[in-house]
Parts: structure tokens; sequence; C-alpha cells
């Protein structure tokens, strides 16, 4: 038996195909004509966005329009000026030859996100990875299109890129297996999407395994059972039965409410970071959205989005949940999130400085242009707006104050919002926890973090895998400041979310419904079985 990191749960028994890719051999080699190496650069990139516009279309088909999108991030990428001019450049001023200059370019990206301490950023390094390693293919003339031809394969590679998995066949493929990636990777949240079992970071798996071998893939326990026996096979057969049944079983929640046997009713809601991401949340029954976080809508482009933008997806996203609450987090940005075009300054302890409302009390146009944005949505549905990184009541009201600023200036353009928003706030940092009590008498909710909570309240980095034994979500000081925001906000009457990733924690789950929590918000695809947990308490 074989051990990785669980991407994407269920059972698989099949027959491996190895995916190898070939190694392209990258030369020092100069070059003399200049002009033919950018021609040669530029049809490369035709090429490969060609190519891109069938992933993009064959992924709607097999995955939706959602999933398909990050094909459009990556034909983008080839649009970037940063990365396809510092390729030009390289050829240019050093001569180098195109493939050693998409190299050198698409690696010096690669560092700098890979560099980056947020696991969903930081995952984002294989995007360049992937468009990278398509040009130089396309270079090399060594492109090839994969195709699966077998029933049952369970497809085993070093890594697989977005491109790889998009691509899979879906009435072939049953589960796959890597050498590298994590949970946070393109290419397991396509697992997950696609509802088959992958297993990652097995470290040697390709050189482990042949193509024919017969094995099993377990995707909940992270683990792969080599040419397994006449009796395992049995096993595994039922086990999958049983997934697949308490599956169809779990569609049965869907419209239905969360109460649990003592007759309390809890909100399960989804948490999402681009609108299109409702739509998921729905179709799993969420009771509307938990945490929209805004800073997404900022992200991979070279300036901040415009108010009508802003509001065009903050009211689909409101009228799409049809009268649920929607709790949207104003921008939280900074630490390891950056926006290149705000110029933010670099800190030696980034995560505790200017982050999240430090900036947007600061860059206080920036602040209004998302607060009117909210503001004017607000008439097409239940809205809720937090603000991040909160310590104590100042920060609040001086973000209180900016909204009412707001709300003057949209009265003399005599555009509408509406009177009964709710405002609330993250708790994540344990200073705010502490003062619950005296918080809850101006807030109208609390939200907690537990990501960000748990670790300023441990001193121990989330993403640091040397001190991951630390980073306990159950720890008893952990809970003792969960257990306090719940009390301090209820003596007001005031409800209290969760929307880290302790909200969709089976184990922690039992322990959240007795101290009162009224909303969990979690991953689309997590809410049915958190339903399920709930409702059996």
């Amino acid at each position: 038996m074989k051990h990785g990191i669980a991407a994407s749960k269920g059972y698989a028994i099949g027959v491996v195909e190895l995916q190898i890719h070939e190694e392209i051999k990258i030369t020092n080699e100069l070059v003399n004509d200049i002009n033919a190496e950018k021609d040669k650069l530029a049809a490369a990139v035709e090429e490969s966005k060609n190519q891109l516009v069938k992933v993009k279309e064959q992924a709607a088909l097999s995955m939706g329009e959602e999933e398909a999108a990050i094909f459009e991030a990556h034909i983008m990428l080839l649009e970037d000026p940063e990365l396809i001019g510092g390729i030009v450049t390289e050829i240019e001023v050093n001569y180098l030859n195109a493939i050693k200059a998409t190299s050198v370019v698409s690696n010096q990206f690669v560092a700098i996100f890979e560099d980056m301490e947020d696991a969903y950023l930081k995952e984002r390094a294989a995007d360049i990875k992937d468009v990278a390693g398509r040009l130089i293919a396309n270079l090399s003339g060594c492109y090839v299109d994969t195709k699966i031809e077998l029933e049952n394969t369970i497809v085993v590679a070093h890594d697989l890129t977005p491109s790889d998995t998009a691509q899979l066949d879906r009435s072939k493929v049953i589960a796959f297996l890597t050498d590298v990636g994590g949970r946070t990777s393109h290419s397991a949240i396509m697992a997950r999407t696609l509802e088959i079992p992958a297993v990652v970071g097995m470290g040697d798996i390709t050189s482990i395994l042949k193509d024919g071998d017969t094995v099993i893939v377990d995707g909940f326990n992270g683990c792969v059972i080599l040419n397994p026996s006449k009796d395992e096979i049995e096993t595994y057969q039922k086990k999958s039965q049983a997934y697949l049944e308490e599956q169809v079983k779990l569609k049965e929640l869907t419209s239905t409410d969360t109460i649990t046997r003592s007759g309390k009713r809890i909100y399960v809601a989804g948490n999402i970071g681009k609108p299109e991401d409702i739509l998921k949340v729905i179709a799993n029954g969420g009771d509307g959205v938990g945490l929209f976080r805004t800073e997404f809508l900022y992200m991979d482009r070279d300036s901040a989005p415009t108010e009508q933008e802003q509001y065009e997806s903050y009211k689909f996203v409101l009228e799409k949940v049809e009268g649920k609450k929607v709790v949207i987090r104003t921008l939280d940005i900074g630490g390891d999130k950056l926006l290149p075009y705000l110029n933010l300054p670099k800190e030696m302890n980034p995560f505790l400085g200017y982050r999240a409302i430090r900036i947007c009390l600061d860059q206080k146009e920036l602040f209004k242009t998302q607060l009117k944005a909210l503001l004017r949505a607000s008439v097409h549905g239940n809205l809720s707006i937090m603000f991040p990184m909160i310590s104590g009541l100042e920060e609040y009201q001086a973000a209180k104050a900016i909204v009412e600023e707001c709300k003057k200036e949209l009265d003399l353009i005599k555009l509408k919002y509406s009177d009964n928003i709710e405002w609330g706030i993250m708790v994540e940092i344990p200073a705010a926890a502490v003062c619950a009590e005296e918080l809850a008498k101006y807030v109208d909710f609390f939200s907690i973090g537990t990501n960000d909570l748990i670790q300023y309240t441990l001193a121990a980095d989330r993403m640091n895998e040397k001190i991951s034994y630390i980073y306990n979500p159950m720890h008893p000081a952990v809970l003792q400041l969960i257990k306090l925001t719940i009390e301090g906000a209820h003596k007001h009457r005031k409800w209290v979310g969760m929307c880290g990733e302790m909200a969709g924690d089976e184990t922690a789950i039992p322990t959240l419904v007795e101290y009162g929590l009224d909303e969990f918000s979690m991953s689309a695809s997590s809410i049915l079985s958190a339903k399920q947990q709930i409702m059996n308490l």
C-alpha cells in the first residue's frame, strides 16, 4: 500500500496508464536572427491559444462553464505583456533562443507564486507552468494531444496540469494519481468537480507503477493498493457501491432545511470566490452565501474593477439565491494576496501589517468604489456586509463612517440602496474574539474566520509543514475564543457564522453546534455531507 494526499473522495478499481511527457531539451544556444526567433515565438503563442480554445470548449462540456473559465485565464496569460514581453526581451537583449527565453521568464514567475503563503495563490504557479510547458512544446514541435483509449483507466503522472485534467475522458478515466500536488491544486479541484477519486503528492508513484497494473485508489484515506488480491477487490467494490448509494441519498437533502434532532435550525451556506460559484452552492442546497471573497474580482487584471463591474457581480449572486442571505466580505488584500497595481509596500511581516481593512481605511477611494457597488446591489436581495481583519471597535466605526459618506453620495445622484443591510465583522484576530461581547453591541453579526484565528492564536503559520502539528482547530485556546465569540454575540441577540475551513470539518461540527453556532459556511462540495451530519446530531 502506498500513501499520499487525499485530493478527491471516492473509490476506484482499474488499470494504470502512465502519462509521461517527453522531456524537452532546453539549450543555451544563442540566436543570430532575432526577428526569425520572435516570429517563431509568435506562431507558437498563436498555436497555443488555438489549442486552449479547444480545451476550454471540452472542459465546458465535461465540467461546466465555471471550471472552463481557468482556460480563459490561460489564454490571457499568453496575451500578458509581462510574460510574453519578458520572453521577447530575453530574445532581443540576451539573444536567447525562444525555448530558453520562455523557460527563464516563466521560471521567474513561478518562483514568485510558489513563494507565496496562501495555498490558493501558491498553486497558481501550476497555471504558469502549464502555459509555459504548452508554449515550449509547440516551439519544439513536441506537443502531443494525449487520448485515453481504454475504460476503467487510472491515469498516473508526475503531475497533471489543468489542461491535462480538463481533457480527461470521464467515460474512461475513473481516477488519477500523481507524484506531486496538493488539495488546492487545480488538478485536485477539477477531480472533485468531475467527482473522480484522486490521490496526489505520492512522491514516486510513476516509478513504482507501470502500464497495465491493476490498482485500487482510496480517495478517502489517500492511499493506493498495488496489485490487490481478490478479497481486497471485493471489499472495495462493496465500499464503492455503498459510497455511491450514500451520494444519491445526500442529493435528497438538497431542498431540506437543516434542523438538529433537538429542533434547532442551522444554516449551511457556501463560500464563493467568483459570481459563477453560486451555481454550485445552489445545486448543493446551500442556504445562501456565508462568504463572498471579493478579492478575486480584483485579481488577474491590470487595474481595480470599476463600481459598475462590481455592482453587476454582486447583483448576479443576490438574484440567483432568490432572497437567501448573501454575506459579502469587503476587499481582503495584502499579506500573501498582492495586487501589482496597488504598489503595496514590502513588509517584514505582511500578515500582521498593512492589509485588509487597514488598506481600505487608508486608500479611501478604493474602498468607497466597492462600498457604493455593494450599496447599489443591496436592492436586489438579502445582503450582509462584513469587514475583515477588525481588531477593535474604532476600525469598525471608521468603516461605517465611510459607508455613511457613500450613502450621501448615492443620495445626491438619486441611486437607491436598501435600508436593511446587516453590517458585521470577521472575527479572525484574537483581540476581536476576546472583546466579542462589547463589539456585539454595535455590529449586526460576526463571522468567525478560523483560518487566521487559529494561526494568530497559536503563533503557527498554517502553510508551514514543519509546524503543522501545532496548527490545531480543536486546541482548547481556539475553542475558548470561538465560544467567547458565540456567547458574546448571543447575549445581544446577534447571530454568528463561521466561514473558515473548520466549518466543514466533520470532527469540529458537533462541538460548534453544541456551542450554538448559527451558520456554517464552506465549499459547495461539503454542504450536503455537513447538512446530513448536523441533522443527525
